[in-house]
């Protein structure tokens, strides 16, 4: 017997795969955060996986909510305790296994946090760059780059301070002194507040007759009395014969401790107080009898001393070449990329490049018509997404997993494909990247995709489909059958009542446009992202008595608020259930008197375990059903109030509409929400578990019986699956046959191709935008092929 020659044991071994090689799979097992059941999945890594199903079906509980939350729980895990300490805690995923996991960075659609000091700048860290660079070649040098911050304040200070030194106690004199760039009048906050005093009160009556008009000081009220009684001033004299210094005292003497009827209580002036009890708020937040007041009584006016550039006398002196930090931050990005790279200056070339590399990455990603200054809540979910993605294009990280939620929101067609190569180069460089996503365009770039359904909510959850794009097609799932749909062209349009007359028209980009919107249509405008559009729709058309404006900002909204909260939908089920039982309203609130004592009407027990995940646990009492025993002993049509927070829409729809527990004020919210594609949505379900196009159709049904004659819409078709958008084409079809207006800001080709009259702008954004380059009917658009939007539904609808 002779044995083989070790040479050839050898040659196998080397050309057997590496055992390291083999982990190229991400395996999920038994996934059943929120609405999945048991799901099970295995995604390939190093690849570009796309997850499909119509909206609610369980995508970003899978992506988000499992996989990416996983991987950062362990990322976690990996420093010390104490860091820990200062991390957001997250718990484990109701998860049976995961393996394969890799670093996730997660790119979501959250909206960056609308505080008046944020901008695109210190978002990006391209004002950081900036700052730096004014400080070494700036003339005159003023200072560090603290200097050309509006975020730090110039302060200077001296005292004593007591030192230990060679075992005595020795007391010294120290100075200091930080010089800031921030604008000493408005606070780096580019706005002042001027307040209408004639708002606040009628100063042709006297205190006793009623002279105050903010609401929440009525005549008898704590917050009257502490005016009528301070005895600073006669409160029968009418206001305009106060003396100087009486006016003074009433509109804003500082805080001061005095007895007013017997009781020990804190008197301010009228306007500081109204400033710290109200302006302090939120807006969003603000009941709407007070929000109108403030929209009334309050005006924002770019601040005088800075022209609303948030930044000091001192930090605007400051030049290189003519230009200072705040022109730069006022240019448009693409110019202010030329103008760095102009800067030949070796004593800071590193800075210059990464400046410059981080700027030439906006306009890549097509964000290069934004300039720095631009405040960062005002950036719709889209462009903050795109913001975010900077900071990743040009790392050299890979084998990351990268996670997308919907990267094509606000793009149009032509950006779309700009956006499509970003992923395959994030893909390319080695990284697996996991997109949920809607838009044909980007699900036909995919490598392998998962589609999740059947239906939304508790019809979805499981896994119809996993394979390439071709194979979904022949599949016969929902998005397999509607992967190709294309609509068609109207063939007839209907005639305007009238039209909405826009002049001049010139907020951000806006070229002085005229144009005529046509009232009593379906009126589509159109035009890549950054032309101008929701500048000439929601800056030209006020939202007045007769607008209904749904645009979209955020729904705020804590794991106590739920549809029927948000809706107002709990206020008639309540009155509902009291009238059946003789009983107060107060009770059907879990918010209220009818809350289970043990966990304050959450439902659960949460236990915070410091830098470890906090636990919830459901709550013994009421077993999760939030009210106290004795409420769930009252009952309407056989039902208690647990039982119909947890019906769907669909079917609380049929509880209300007849028999015992007929409800006309709740049946017409929930027709509302049905129409708008909510039906499968549980009325208690926490609005923190919507996904974001559940919560923009959910603010869409809370408008639905608003009086408005003309309705603005922005973007509707986000996060919607191309099955929906046809439910939603038959929705705006019922509001003009209504007699409605409809305006919509939209790039989705089948609302265009399904409009009475499209307005496009463009030709490009930015100053390259601002323009209407097109007016008419939907087929004058193909006809013509004119535009880029125009080439676009050509290509679409197939002529």
């Amino acid at each position: 017997m002779t044995t083989p020659p070790m040479t050839d044991a050898a040659d196998a071994a080397a050309s057997a795969p590496h055992l390291a090689d083999s982990h190229d799979l991400i395996r999920v097992h038994g996934a059943r955060e929120n609405n999945l059941k048991d799901v099970s999945v295995e995604i390939p890594k190093r690849r570009l996986t796309v997850f499909t199903g119509v909206s609610g079906s369980g995508k970003s509980s899978l992506v988000f909510d499992t996989v990416a939350a996983e991987s950062q729980r362990l990322i976690n895990e990996t420093y010390s305790a104490f860091v820990q300490g200062f991390m957001p805690t997250l718990a484990r995923p109701d998860v049976d296994v995961l393996d394969g996991l890799t670093t996730a960075i997660i790119v979501d659609q959250q909206r960056m946090g609308a505080d008046p000091r944020s901008t695109v700048g210190t978002a990006t860290d391209a004002n950081a760059m900036l700052r730096i660079l004014f400080s070494r070649l700036g003339e005159p040098h003023i200072g560090s780059p603290k200097a050309y911050s509006f975020n730090v304040a110039s302060i200077s200070g001296a005292g004593a301070v007591t030192v230990q030194r060679a075992g005595q106690t020795v007391k010294e004199r120290r100075e200091f002194s930080i010089t800031g760039g921030m604008c000493p009048r408005c606070e780096g906050r580019g706005s002042v507040t001027d307040i209408d005093l004639t708002q606040l009160f009628d100063e042709s009556k006297s205190l006793s007759e009623g002279a105050l008009t903010v609401p929440g000081y009525k005549a008898g009220g704590w917050n009257h009395r502490l005016y009528t009684e301070s005895g600073l001033y006669d409160p029968d004299t009418p206001i305009r014969a106060f003396t100087k210094r009486q006016l003074q005292d009433f509109l804003y003497r500082e805080p001061t401790r005095m007895k007013i009827a017997g009781i020990n209580m804190t008197y301010e002036g009228l306007v500081p107080r109204i400033q710290k009890s109200m302006l302090a708020k939120d807006r969003e937040a603000m009941q709407p009898h007070i929000r109108e007041f403030v929209d009334r009584a309050v005006t924002f006016t770019a601040c005088p001393d800075c022209a609303g550039t948030r930044l000091s006398e001192a930090a605007r002196s400051s030049k290189i070449g003519g230009i200072s930090i705040a022109d730069a931050c006022a240019m448009q990005i693409s110019d202010l990329a030329e103008w760095v790279r102009g800067l030949a200056e070796p004593s800071v070339g590193p800075l210059l490049t990464a400046l410059g590399d981080t700027l030439d990455s906006f306009v890549e990603i097509g964000l290069g018509y934004l300039s720095l200054d631009r405040p960062a809540g005002t950036l719709s979910g889209g462009e903050a997404q795109r913001v975010k993605m900077i900071r990743h294009l040009g790392s050299s990280l890979t084998d990351v997993t990268y996670v997308f939620d919907e990267p094509t929101i606000g793009l149009h067609p032509h950006d779309i494909r700009r956006m499509n190569d970003l992923l395959l180069r994030l893909r390319d460089k080695g990284n697996t990247v996991l997109v949920v996503e809607h838009k044909p365009e980007a699900i036909a770039i995919a490598d392998h995709v998962v589609d999740l359904g059947p239906g939304a909510g508790t019809a979805g959850g499981t896994v119809c489909f996993e394979g390439t794009v071709e194979q979904l097609r022949a599949s016969g799932t929902l998005t397999g059958r509607h992967l190709d749909d294309r609509a068609r062209l109207k063939e007839t349009v209907r005639k305007p009542a009238g039209a909405l007359e826009i002049r001049g028209a010139s907020t951000h980009n806006l070229r002085d446009v005229d144009v005529d919107i046509p009232l009593g249509v379906l009126t589509v405008v159109t035009g890549v992202a950054g032309s101008g559009k929701s500048s000439l729709v929601h800056g030209s058309i006020p939202a007045g008595e007769n607008v209904v404006s749904v645009d979209q900002s955020p729904i705020r909204g804590s794991r106590r608020s739920n549809p029927a909260t948000y809706t107002g939908l709990l206020e008639p089920i309540r009155k509902a259930f009291a009238k059946a039982n003789g009983v107060k309203p107060a009770l059907f609130s879990a918010n209220s008197e009818g809350a289970c004592p043990n966990c304050n009407g959450a439902g659960v027990v949460y236990t915070d375990l410091a830098m470890m995940a906090g636990v919830a646990t459901t709550c013994e009492e009421c077993e999760g059903k939030r009210f106290e025993a004795s409420v769930l002993e009252y009952h309407l049509g056989g039902r208690d109030i647990s039982e119909v927070l947890a019906m769907s829409v669909t079917e609380a729809g049929e509880f209300f509409g007849a028999g015992e527990a007929r409800t006309p004020a709740a049946h017409r919210i929930l027709t509302h929400m049905a129409d708008v594609g909510l039906g499968y949505l549980t009325l208690g379900q926490p609005l923190t578990t919507l996904s974001g196009g559940e919560r923009q159709r959910l603010k869409l049904a809370t408008h639905m019986s608003d009086k408005g004659g003309i309705y603005v819409l922005d973007e509707p078709t986000t996060g919607l699956h191309l099955a929906d958008v046809e439910q939603l084409l038959g929705l705006l079809d019922r509001l003009v046959e209504a007699g409605k207006s409809v305006i919509v800001i939209e790039h989705h080709q089948a609302v265009m191709a399904h409009a009475d009259w499209i307005i496009d702008l463009g030709p490009g954004a930015g100053h390259d935008g601002g323009r209407v380059v097109f007016e008419g009917t939907p087929a004058d658009l193909v006809a013509a092929r004119s535009t880029l939007t125009g080439e676009h539904l050509a290509d679409y609808v197939g002529t």
